[in-house]
């Protein structure tokens, strides 16, 4: 620790200056990230900018991909395969699933490059890295808000036509459920971020993983049509709980056990810490590594 009085013993201050190196695997400071608000603003409304520069459609793409692939898996899974969906209208189910899978999937795929993408403005400006992974899971917030808002107007059309779908108390819980998601994908984008500075397979495997991960949660079966004694272990998903509880929410259906929600809350914790501290250590050496 360096004190100007050190410096000058002749020449009273009241001013010190501390400097001293990184350490420690957390370097997480709310204080700061809350100074640069505005350019946490900037970058998301970067990406707005840059993802749909030079497109005719522009956000509507936000709307024609989650209802394209809803309107496929409606023929391919419930009119051909005769998988069930709990009663509910194909259409609606899927769609349901699909914008919760669709905003993790996006938040772990372009958190899991941050570093590599932004390698020249991170190696000449000094700024919380942080900034660019809360950025993009605001801008994939804006995107799923979009898409909500369709999902209320197909959820209105089949409720005028007396479908057997009812909202019901669970939905004020739906904060809390976005709040969860939001930081699971931020962890999980953070953790595959410090890996793939010096491993860049994983980017490479990064598509393959999360379309195999949507096969495995309940997008497309029910978790009621899962055995009873492998339950337990669909927990360990942590994409389950959310979609399940969502379908709780607005449709009447889900199943969603404390045990399970227990379970997901403790690896959210684990990935977002281990995220949180993996980034960390990876944001100090990753100019030489690129």
């Amino acid at each position: 620790m360096i004190q100007v009085s050190d410096l000058f013993p002749d020449k009273p201050s009241t001013i010190q200056t501390v400097v001293e190196p990184p350490h420690g695997w957390f370097r997480f400071r709310p204080v700061e990230l809350w100074n640069y608000r505005y350019l946490i603003a900037l970058f998301v409304y970067r990406d707005f900018v840059i993802y749909y520069k030079q497109t005719i459609l522009g956000p509507l793409w936000w709307l024609i991909q989650p209802l394209f692939a809803a309107g496929v898996f409606t023929i391919v899974f419930s009119m051909a395969a005769k998988i069930p969906t709990d009663e509910i209208p194909p259409p609606l189910f899927y769609f349901c699933g699909l914008i919760f899978w669709n905003y993790y999937a996006s938040c772990l795929s372009q958190i899991s490059r941050v570093l590599l993408d932004n390698r020249d403005v991170l190696g000449k400006v000094y700024f919380p890295r942080l900034v660019i992974p809360i950025a993009l899971v605001l801008s994939n917030l804006l995107r799923w808000s979009v898409q909500a808002i369709l999902f209320v107007l197909i959820y209105a059309v089949y409720w005028i036509r007396g479908a057997s779908i009812q909202p019901n108390i669970f939905l004020s819980l739906l904060p809390l459920v976005m709040a969860y998601l939001l930081l699971l994908g931020l962890g999980s984008g953070l953790l595959v971020a410090a890996v793939t500075v010096r491993y860049r397979d994983l980017v490479l495997a990064i598509p393959f993983l999360t379309q195999l991960g949507m096969l495995i949660s309940t997008v497309i079966v029910p978790l009621s049509a899962v055995p009873e004694s492998w339950r337990f272990w669909c927990a360990l998903n942590p994409m389950i709980v959310p979609i399940e509880l969502f379908r709780m929410m607005t449709l009447g259906t889900g199943i969603v056990s404390w045990t399970a929600v227990l379970i997901d809350l403790f690896l959210l914790g684990f990935i977002l810490l281990l995220g949180l501290g993996l980034f960390s250590r990876a944001e100090q050496t990753f100019a030489d590594a690129v």
